[in-house]
């Protein structure tokens, strides 16, 4: 509290509200001097509140100050949040409401002068919607608001210009300078004028200088344009190369394709599609709806307590404790048949994930493939937006040309193979039709003869025979080595399994120890922790106890420390007044005359000498003013009279003159009549 005093302190004895106060001086303010100071602050965020409180209501005051604070985002301290009282500490003037106003409006004063300055334009005017049906006012509102737009962006814009770097006292000295060097310039060229009016025929050479430097321009124009002609014809040429490429490769692509493979290919793709389809996607979509289901079931429960956690706990535990239990029976039980099957179970698992792995693989590739494609569109869209690729120069179109060449030169080796290898081909395509030829030949003096021998057909016989048989042997061959294949793996699996039975004998009887002894363990766990929860809980208790204690110490000791400063001050203010009577007594003891005259006695008892002259004399005043009262109100009287006497002597007159002028007025019988 005393440093936020302090700063405040502090912070008011500056610029610009140069106030002459100090602790004691600021603690003593009365609530009305404080506001006016709180008030003088806000003024200074915003000009509009510099006004004097006293001659404003203590509402219309409160109401002001919270409208501006809520628009400057104070938020009151945590006793203050309650809006009634922190209302009514403003009405009162509290200090616990004030002072953290004043340090909270002092630490950010230039940042808040911005809000504030910000908020006179930003704040937007809520019209109404029926108003805003009105043609006048919807136009209106919405100029309103593209001004507002328009204030954000000059704003943005003149803050980017402070924050760049560029100050108002360079901008106007390169502008001096500059001035400076343009007149020096036109001083320059005046004289070179001077100097040039003395040459014969100075006009003319003067135009041909101009139209000199206006070739020169142009030259200088056409060059650069040759030279974007230039870097277009290359970047066509460039496009021409590579349209060519994609040409010769598609048609390279359209002759190696043909039906079966297209056939085989979309066969492929349909195969893996429906798998995906019909197996790993739904998998996928059923295992998602499952965490779904079991986090909305975690979020629907209410919150798990130390005990229901400890319950779950034991729960898991049995049921490894079962889990392990039915293991080991099975690993006791020697079934041939399961071990036949757990051999194919294991092959069909295998075979599975590998599957999985694969389709894995290949939605991974698909998706790296979409995403080049993606980036293949964007960066063809934008060489179209920039007019073709950019321009290589320099050591890169070095480097290009380079590879370019030797690419050239593999590709004309790599042609001439070409070349020889479809020379040779179009000879072994001679050779194979001649052998054709023979062979069809050979076929038919083979069949004339079979014909004649009456045993058409021996041959296409033997062929068909010898190739079954072939294709027999192969058979039997595979089936052989599958089988052979199967019972060693048998054999092995066996001798594996009895091997791991024999291993596994002592681990299991040192398990079934080692899980007794775990169970001790586990209990001697549960004992210790028991205890521990106890110990810690009445040690929780004990610092609950000690921290309320301590609060309510640390709140003594802040009260004390309040009432000593309190004190402190109330001590020097007595002192002061002391010193101030010692001051007097000395003054009036003393025999100086002069002395005594500044003296507070001699200035009172002069103050009330001259108050006992005048009221002196105004008795006197008072006393000639009551006996003369009843001749001056007479007098008053007849004053009276005679004015009134001389106002109906002049109306007399007045109408006198009216009758003389207009006619005679004749009173007869009661009656009235005026004769022109």
């Amino acid at each position: 509290m005393s440093e936020q005093l302090k700063f405040i302190v502090e912070q008011i004895n500056k610029e610009p509200f140069k106030k002459n106060f100090n602790l004691i001086t600021f603690d003593c303010l009365e609530p009305m001097q404080l506001l006016q100071i709180l008030n003088d602050v806000l003024a200074e965020v915003d000009p509009k509140q510099a006004i004097d409180i006293r001659e404003e209501m203590p509402e219309q005051t409160v109401k002001r100050m919270c409208a501006l604070l809520g628009m400057l985002k104070y938020l009151p301290p945590g006793n203050h949040s309650d809006v009634s009282t922190f209302r009514q500490g403003l009405v009162t003037g509290s200090k616990p409401v004030v002072h953290p106003i004043l340090h909270w409006l002092l630490q950010r004063l230039p940042e808040l002068k911005k809000r504030a300055y910000l908020a006179r334009f930003l704040v937007r005017l809520e019209v109404p919607a029926e108003f805003l049906q009105d043609d006048v006012i919807n136009d209106t509102n919405n100029q309103y608001e593209e001004l507002v737009e328009a204030f954000k962006t000059y704003h943005k814009e003149c803050e980017q210009l402070r924050t760049s770097g560029f100050s108002m006292a360079e901008i106007r000295r390169d502008i001096s300078a500059m001035e400076e060097e343009k007149d020096q310039l036109l001083k320059r060229v005046e004289r070179l004028k001077k100097k040039v009016e003395s040459v014969s025929n100075h006009q003319r050479m003067l135009e041909q200088a101009r139209q000199l430097r206006v070739e020169n321009e142009r030259e200088e124009a056409l060059t650069h344009q040759r030279q974007e002609q230039q870097n277009q014809l290359f970047q066509a040429e460039q496009r021409l190369q590579r349209s060519k490429q994609q040409l010769k490769d598609l048609q390279q692509a359209a002759a190696d394709a043909n039906p079966e493979s297209l056939i085989k290919r979309l066969e492929m793709d349909i195969k893996i599609n429906s798998y995906m389809v019909s197996e790993k996607l739904p998998k996928e979509l059923e295992a998602m709806r499952n965490s779904v289901q079991f986090l909305q079931k975690v979020v629907s429960e209410p919150a798990m307590s130390h005990a229901d956690l400890q319950e779950l706990e034991e729960k898991i535990r049995a049921v490894d404790s079962q889990i392990n239990q039915l293991i080991e029976k099975r690993m006791m039980r020697n079934d041939p048949m399961d071990d036949k099957m757990t051999l194919y179970r294991q092959q069909a698992s295998i075979i599975f994930r590998r599957k999985e792995a694969k389709t894995e693989e290949l939605q991974e590739a698909r998706e790296e493939l979409a995403a080049a494609e993606k980036e293949l569109k964007q960066r063809s869209s934008q060489t179209q937006t920039l007019d073709g690729e950019e321009v290589v120069r320099g050591d890169e179109l070095k480097r290009l040309v380079a590879k370019l060449r030797s690419k050239s030169t593999v590709y004309k080796k790599k042609r001439q193979k070409i070349a020889e290898l479809k020379a040779e081909y179009g000879v072994l395509q001679r050779t194979e039709e001649i052998l054709k030829q023979r062979d069809d030949t050979v076929h038919q003096k083979l069949q004339k003869m079979e014909a004649e021998k009456g045993i058409s057909g021996y041959s296409d016989t033997q062929e068909e025979l010898e190739r079954v048989s072939a294709i027999k042997s192969e058979l039997d061959e595979k089936k052989g080595r599958t089988l052979d294949d199967m019972s060693e793996m048998v054999k092995k699996l066996n001798s594996m399994i009895v091997e791991k039975k024999s291993a596994l004998a002592p681990i299991i009887k040192e398990l079934r120890a080692l899980r007794q002894e775990c169970q001790e363990q586990s209990q001697e766990y549960e004992e210790k922790k028991a205890q521990y929860e106890s110990c810690a809980a009445g040690l929780e208790s004990n610092r609950s106890k000690l921290e309320q204690e301590v609060k309510s110490l640390r709140e003594e000791t802040s009260q004390e420390e309040n009432q000593y400063h309190y004190l402190n001050s109330m001590i020097q203010i007595t002192e002061m007044q002391l010193q101030r009577a010692a001051e007097e007594m000395k003054a009036y003891v003393s025999s100086d005359p002069q002395e005594k005259k500044k003296t507070i006695r001699e200035m009172y008892m002069k103050s009330i000498s001259e108050q006992e002259l005048l009221g002196k004399k105004l008795r006197e005043k008072q006393k000639l003013v009551r006996e003369n009262h009843g001749d001056n109100m007479e007098q008053m009287k007849l004053w009276q009279d005679l004015e009134q006497l001389l106002e109906c002597k002049r109306q007399c007159f007045i109408r006198a003159q009216n009758q003389a002028s207009i006619g005679q007025v004749i009173q007869k019988g009661g009656e009235d009549r005026l004769v022109l």
